[in-house]
């Protein structure tokens, strides 16, 4: 099992340092699930805030940029691409993030913080109609790149398959 890499030997938190690696073509795919009731589903685009869909998919791409303030171990990225997918979809809204760099260090977080961000404004733009919404499954789907390799959830839930 590998070891938890945030730690000196003192046991206290750090980051990582990575001025040693490559430099490399990186790339993460998160998914998160909002669980919705039906007629949340059906007024989704009648917001009077404005289209849930959208402004989360703008959140996310915000958040994406943003990670290494929000998780403090986190190295600032130089990210060459974040896309955002928030669609309707069992049970209630499915969200995708992608996100690319070339740089020493992987994505991932980059990409779950978008896929988080973005179910949690859907929340934040619905919960005037239900404030029983549950944000589910937030997870990395894949992961290329870096001395790591790539990565494939080997069982992606039914309501994010690709």
């Amino acid at each position: 099992m590998a070891k938890l890499s945030h730690y000196d030997s003192a046991g206290r938190a750090r980051m990582v340092d990575v001025s040693g690696k490559v430099v490399s073509s990186r790339t993460a795919e998160a998914t998160a699930v909002v669980a919705m009731k039906p007629k949340v589903i059906k007024a989704l685009r009648s917001n009077p805030k404005g289209d849930p869909l959208e402004v989360a998919r703008l959140a996310g791409i915000m958040a994406a940029k943003r990670t290494a303030e929000l998780i403090p171990m986190c190295h600032p990225l130089p990210i060459s691409s974040v896309d955002v997918d928030v669609r309707i979809a069992r049970p209630g809204v499915v969200v995708r993030s992608r996100v690319s760099t070339a740089a020493q260090t992987g994505v991932e977080m980059e990409a779950m913080v978008a896929a988080a961000v973005a179910a949690l404004t859907v929340y934040d733009m619905c919960k005037a109609l239900d404030k029983s919404i549950e944000i589910q499954q937030v997870v990395l789907q894949r992961k290329s790149g870096g001395k790591s390799g790539d990565y494939v959830r080997a069982r992606p839930s039914a309501e994010v398959r690709s």
